[in-house]
């Protein structure tokens, strides 16, 4: 069987398959490593294929040094956009990791399966959680969609702008931050008042040793409270899903 495939839109799909490979080893959720790599390359395959008609039209020059070059830029636009997402997301896993330092919970680690290393109790949580509840909601064809309308905005010969990167960055950083501390914050104040309250009660009776009965007593309240922080959490992925899709259209746009 002889496939006549013009080497012009062979050489789009790979370069645009370059830049959803580099995109999916840092997005989440498909940057888990439970997903094999093989399925990572047919997934960035699928995703230029129905692109294939935006990725012709901005074809570079068909050279070997244009190509490569070509390549490499698509990569590292691919992994500006997956790093950019990965930031925001990130704020879910810092949420969980502030629990764990404000209750006690560092002093023990479990194995998260999604990043294979060892994470802190409810930081772990907290991620499982929002893997589960972005595929139930739908969250990751947002994020999908979102990717492929690069195709669209910045295409293969188009230029990336690295103040516009430079930009997003930074808002992306702190954005990751306060987005933690909305999520852990009603928890973290509750433990904050209870540490004060053992400290007076420390000034008034030393004997007791109110620090010792302190540490369960934070483990105790972060148990039972966890909830809190936790119904937050569906409503505070939303608003994270729809500004890492703006984050990653004005990335592009502004190539």
């Amino acid at each position: 069987m002889n496939w006549d495939i013009p080497i012009g839109q062979l050489i789009a799909i790979f370069l645009g398959a370059a830049r959803a490979g580099a995109w999916l080893m840092l997005c989440p959720p498909f940057n888990s490593r439970l997903i094999p790599a093989q399925v990572k390359v047919l997934l960035s395959i699928g995703i230029s294929l129905p692109m294939a008609p935006y990725l012709t039209s901005a074809v570079p020059v068909i050279e070997t040094s244009a190509i490569i070059a070509a390549t490499a830029l698509q990569v590292f636009v691919g992994a500006a956009l997956g790093f950019i997402t990965l930031l925001l997301f990130a704020a879910v896993q810092a949420a969980g990791d502030l629990l764990d330092v404000f209750g006690g919970f560092t002093l023990a680690s479990a194995y998260d399966p999604l990043s294979q290393n060892q994470s802190s109790v409810f930081g772990r949580f907290y991620n499982l959680v929002a893997v589960t509840l972005l595929f139930a909601s739908g969250g990751h064809q947002l994020v999908l969609r979102g990717f492929m309308e690069s195709y669209k905005t910045l295409p293969l010969d188009a230029s990336f702008s690295m103040e516009t990167f430079n930009k997003l960055l930074i808002e992306g950083v702190g954005e990751m931050f306060v987005s933690a501390l909305q999520i852990a914050g009603p928890l973290i104040a509750v433990l904050f008042l209870t540490d004060v309250a053992f400290g007076l009660l420390n000034r008034v009776a030393p004997a007791l040793n109110a620090f010792q009965l302190g540490f369960p007593a934070k483990i105790f309240l972060v148990l039972t409270l966890a909830g809190t922080a936790i119904a937050i959490l569906p409503k505070a992925l939303e608003t994270l899903v729809n500004h890492a899709v703006s984050a990653v259209v004005h990335l592009s746009g502004g190539g």
